[in-house]
């Protein structure tokens, strides 16, 4: 109750702001996107421009715990949109996994998907060449109850471990890259789309192996866990890797504020998928912006801002 109390004045609040600024020029919006390092950070500052130059709005991107915190933040008030991982929101919807303790949260729908966020296992040691290598080993698995965490339980479980069966340290993806380097850690999981600034780094300096997710591993975790879908990192996305990775996927998603004006809402869609191109120049996960990849393999409904610019584009959403 409380929540919804604070959230209902943020929001009046917001309004007026919004009303003031409109007659300057524009209105004021937040975009939470993840830790510097990762790719929410980089494309989220980007995106948030295009939403600027093409909307009138001013949307700041700024650097946060990521998944949850941004949906939770959403639903406070404090931030307009985010950035979030497909199956992270469908925890919060559901009131499962990371939103077991707190419970569902319904504040926000979906304006799009945005790219491929892939689960990257890496290594510098040669002995680790397969997730149950990772068997008493130190591993990095993310902040406890974030998106990254709950990914790297299910690809531990889909081999047959739990996180007791590892070492098991909660870092950042740029403290994994610093503890790697140190060999304070064996091993660690980052989820971003690749590749991810701190992966080719730690790449580049020091050499890193991609500990690949596949054949009997892969489909089991997709069996259970129906939200991941197969994917190929590509030879030579990082500095000394000369064969294709096998591993899996799940999407890098923007959601906004249930209660965003439906117009304000269509044209921030409009704003990122119809600067495809410009975008990309700026950015590679631009190349895999588009309408079917924005709205496929979605679950939880989409704000009727953005159903009407996909409608417009050949593609119904649900919006309920």
């Amino acid at each position: 109750m409380r929540k919804r109390m604070r959230r209902a004045v943020v929001g009046v609040l917001l309004a007026v702001c919004m009303l003031v600024l409109s007659g300057c020029g524009g209105q004021r919006m937040m975009m939470g996107t993840g830790g510097t390092a990762g790719t929410y950070y980089a494309f989220g500052g980007v995106l948030a421009q295009y939403m600027k130059n093409y909307t009138g709005y001013s949307v700041t991107a700024v650097s946060t715990a990521a998944s949850k915190a941004n949906i939770q933040s959403i639903g406070d008030g404090d931030y307009q949109m985010g950035f979030t991982q497909s199956d992270v929101m469908t925890y919060a919807w559901e009131g499962s996994k990371s939103f077991e303790t707190d419970g569902p949260c319904r504040d926000f729908r979906v304006l799009g998907a945005l790219y491929a966020e892939t689960v990257q296992l890496i290594t510098m040691k040669e002995d680790i060449k397969s997730v149950s290598d990772l068997k008493g080993r130190s591993v990095s698995i993310g902040a406890p109850g974030s998106g990254v965490y709950f990914n790297a339980v299910d690809v531990l479980e889909g081999a047959g471990l739990t996180v007791d069966d590892i070492k098991p340290q909660y870092q950042s993806f740029d403290d994994s890259k610093e503890a790697l380097k140190d060999g304070q850690i064996d091993a660690a999981f980052i989820v971003a789309g690749a590749p991810t600034s701190a992966i080719t780094e730690l790449a580049t300096t020091n050499g890193v192996f991609l500990v690949p997710i596949e054949g009997e591993l892969r489909d089991k975790i997709m069996k259970i866990c129906p939200y991941y879908a197969p994917l190929q990192i590509p030879a030579d996305t990082y500095p000394g890797q000369p064969d294709p990775i096998e591993t899996i996927t799940i999407k890098a998603t923007m959601v906004v504020d249930a209660d965003l004006d439906d117009d304000v809402v269509y044209q921030l869609t409009a704003a990122i998928f119809d600067h495809k191109e410009e975008i990309t120049l700026e950015n590679a996960k631009g190349a895999e912006l588009s309408v079917e990849n924005a709205t496929s393999g979605i679950v939880i409904p989409f704000h009727a801002g953005a159903a009407r610019y996909f409608a417009e584009h050949g593609v119904k959403v649900e919006t309920e």
